[in-house]
C-alpha cells in the first residue's frame, strides 16, 4: 500500500523520470501535486501496471491532480550533459512548470540536483512507496510512450511502437541494418552484439 505523503503540512510534489535506459528518444520527467489525503488504490509504481492500466490512470492523474507538469529533454541534450543529469534537470523543469508550487519534493532515485530551492527528499524505489511519486511514474511513462509511438510512424523498422526506444533484440538488429536515426542517443553503446541474449 503506498503511503499517502511524506509531511502532514507542506504541500509535496511527487517526481520521476522515464526512459533513462532507452537508446533512442528524449528522457521524460514529471511532477504531481495531489490533493492532501488522497487516495486512489489503483495507482502504483508504472512498472507494475499494463500499458491499458496506466492509460487509463494518465486521464485519472491529469483530472484529479492539483497541478502536473510533464518535460522532456531530447537525445541531443542527453548526449551533451549525460543520461542522469539530463533526468535530473528534466524533474527540476518539471517542477517549475507546476501551476502550484511545491514546499517539499519527493524524488524518486537516490540522487538529485536540485535547481528549484525547494527541499527535497531522494527515496529509493520511491514509486512504489509514496503515491505522488507513483503518479508521477505513470504521466512520465505514458507522455513518453505517445511520443515513441509518433515516431515509430518516421522509423517503423526500430519497433517504437513496441520497445518505446528500449535496448531490445529487434532495435539492435535494426540499427544494425539500418543505421541510427537523428533520434538515437550517440553517447549511448548502439552497437551491441547481437549474439548476446537480449
Amino acid at each position: 500500500m503506498l503511503v499517502k505523503h511524506y509531511t502532514d503540512d507542506r504541500i509535496e510534489a511527487g517526481c520521476d523520470e522515464a526512459g533513462r535506459g532507452c537508446l533512442a528518444g528524449p528522457v521524460f520527467a514529471a511532477a504531481v501535486v495531489l490533493p492532501p489525503d488522497y487516495d486512489n488504490p489503483l495507482i502504483n509504481d508504472s512498472k507494475q501496471l499494463n500499458e491499458k492500466q496506466r492509460r487509463e490512470l494518465r486521464q485519472v492523474i491529469e483530472h484529479d491532480a492539483v497541478a502536473w507538469a510533464v518535460c522532456s529533454i531530447d537525445n541531443e541534450g542527453i548526449d551533451k550533459m549525460n543520461i542522469l543529469w539530463a533526468s535530473l534537470h528534466a524533474m527540476n523543469m518539471a517542477v517549475e512548470q507546476l501551476k502550484v508550487r511545491p514546499q517539499f519534493l519527493l524524488i524518486d532515485g537516490n540522487r538529485f540536483r536540485n535547481e528549484t530551492g525547494i527541499d527535497y527528499m531522494c527515496v529509493v524505489k520511491g514509486d512504489a512507496k509514496y503515491m505522488s511519486i507513483a503518479a508521477a511514474s505513470i504521466l512520465a511513462k505514458t507522455h513518453r510512450d505517445e511520443y515513441m509511438e509518433q515516431l515509430h510512424c518516421q522509423y517503423p523498422d526500430y519497433h517504437w511502437d513496441k520497445n518505446k526506444g528500449y535496448p531490445t533484440k529487434a532495435h539492435y538488429e535494426a540499427i544494425a541494418r539500418c543505421g541510427i536515426t537523428p533520434y538515437h542517443r550517440k553517447s549511448f553503446t548502439l552497437d551491441k552484439q547481437l549474439t548476446l541474449d537480449l
